[in-house]
């Protein structure tokens, strides 16, 4: 079987192209990601929740958008940094850190 010229030229990629379609090397890691590495601890995202005093779905909050407090939770439960699951959160595209503040609840 052979394949013509006119495939062969079709099919190929500028290196241009090619860079664009390898994730970046600090790309967020991806919520089903997230919830197997919990699940490879031994435990959920609503269990994490439930035992951090909060609502079965509220630690789902942060696998969409940033919440220090919660990615804080997720990642002591899997045993890393925050920072290495969410780098997009943490650190800004030349690398340079982002300060984070978390809030200490007000008590009465």
């Amino acid at each position: 079987m052979s394949i013509s010229h006119q495939t062969v030229k079709s099919t190929r990629y500028e290196k241009s192209s090619l860079s664009s379609l390898r994730p970046h090397p600090r790309q967020n890691w991806h919520p089903a990601d997230i919830i197997a590495a919990l699940h490879k601890k031994g435990t959920t995202l609503a269990a994490l929740s439930r035992q951090s005093g909060l609502s079965s779905s509220t630690l789902s909050n942060a696998l969409s958008r940033p919440w220090p407090k919660g990615e804080l939770l997720i990642a002591n439960a899997i045993g890393v940094r925050p920072a290495e699951i969410w780098p997009q959160r943490y650190f800004t595209e030349n690398g340079q850190p982002i300060v984070k503040i978390m809030r200490n609840k007000k008590k009465d």
